[in-house]
C-alpha cells in the first residue's frame, strides 16, 4: 500500500505542475482550489473509481464523477489527461480560442471525461442525484461521485438536493465538499458563515464522514474507501474534505487571493521549484 501511495503522490505532483503551467500560459484560471483538490482527484481516478478512459457518455457499468465547482477545471483536465482520456499535450491549449479545454467544462466541446457543463454553482449535486437514480433504475451497481466547493453551499439549490437524496434513499451517491474555508471574496466564515456543516448534512439525513487531512494522500484514500463502505445502506454519503487552498505552492497556500489569479513568470518558476517533475511535463 505504501508503494501505491507513493505512486499516487508522484502523479499528484505532476498534476500540480500541470495546473500552474496551464493557468500561467493563458494568464487566466483558478489555481487555488485546483491545487487544494489535487489529491482527491488523483485518489479517485487512479485508485477508487472504476472508469474507462475510452469514454462512453452513458457510463454504463462505470463509476461516474461530476465536478460541480467547474472553475477548478485545471485539476480536472490534468487528471483526465494523465489518466489517459486525451493526450497531455492538449493541456497547452487551456482557455485558448477553439480549445476543448474551456475555463469551465462544457459538453459541446466533446472532451472525453466531461459529462456536464459546470461552473454555474449549485447545480452539480442535483445532476449527480439524477445520474445515481438512473443507475438504480438500470440495475447498475456502480457509484456516482460529485465534488462541490464550500462557498458553493451558499447556493439554495444545493439544499433542495440535500433534502431530496435522503428522502429517496439515493445511497449509491458519494458527495464531497472541498472544505478549505475560502471563496473568491474571502474566508467563508466572513462572507457567509456555513456554521456546523457536519450537523447540517446529518440533519438532512446524510451519512457524514470527515477527512481532516485532505492533502494527505493516505488519508484521502482511507476516507474515500470508508465512504464506499458506507454506500448502499439507505443513505447518501457526504465527505467533508478539509483541504488548503493552493496546497503545494507556499505563497498560494491558505489565501483566497489565489482563487482566480494566474502566476506571473517569476511566480511560476517559484511554484515549479517547489513541485517535483515526476511523470513528465507536457
Amino acid at each position: 500500500m505504501s508503494a501505491d501511495i507513493n505512486k499516487l503522490e508522484q502523479i499528484a505532483s505532476q498534476v500540480r505542475r500541470d495546473i500552474v503551467r496551464m493557468v500561467h500560459a493563458c494568464q487566466s484560471g483558478h489555481p487555488g482550489g485546483s491545487l487544494g483538490c489535487t489529491d482527491y482527484f488523483v485518489a479517485l481516478y487512479f485508485h477508487a473509481m472504476k472508469h474507462d478512459p475510452s469514454f462512453n457518455m452513458s457510463g454504463d457499468g462505470e463509476d461516474l464523477f461530476f465536478l460541480s465547482n467547474g472553475h477548478i477545471s485545471p485539476v480536472f483536465y490534468s487528471t483526465l489527461a494523465r489518466a489517459g482520456y486525451f493526450p497531455a499535450e492538449e493541456l497547452a491549449t487551456f482557455r485558448k480560442i477553439n480549445s476543448r479545454l474551456q475555463g469551465h467544462p462544457t459538453t459541446h466541446e466533446h472532451l472525453p471525461g466531461i459529462r456536464i457543463a459546470s461552473g454555474s454553482l449549485g447545480q452539480g449535486l442535483s445532476v449527480a442525484i439524477g445520474a445515481a437514480q438512473a443507475k438504480k433504475l438500470n440495475k447498475d451497481n456502480q457509484l456516482v461521485f460529485v465534488l462541490m466547493g464550500d462557498g458553493e453551499l451558499q447556493e439554495g439549490q444545493v439544499w433542495e438536493a440535500a433534502m431530496y437524496a435522503p428522502h429517496n434513499k439515493v445511497d449509491n451517491l458519494i458527495a464531497a465538499v472541498d472544505y478549505n474555508g475560502a471563496q473568491i471574496d474571502g474566508p467563508t466564515n466572513q462572507v457567509l458563515s456555513l456554521g456546523n456543516l457536519r450537523a447540517k448534512w446529518e440533519a438532512f439525513g446524510w451519512d457524514v464522514l470527515e477527512v481532516e487531512k485532505g492533502n494527505d494522500m493516505a488519508s484521502v484514500i482511507a476516507g474515500i474507501e470508508e465512504a464506499k463502505a458506507h454506500s448502499g445502506k439507505g443513505k447518501p454519503v457526504m465527505i467533508l474534505l478539509h483541504t488548503e487552498m493552493g496546497f503545494g505552492v507556499d505563497y498560494m497556500m491558505g489565501s483566497h487571493k489565489w482563487h482566480g489569479v494566474a502566476p506571473n513568470d517569476e511566480q511560476l518558476q517559484l511554484a515549479l521549484d517547489q513541485i517535483p517533475r515526476t511523470v513528465g511535463d507536457y
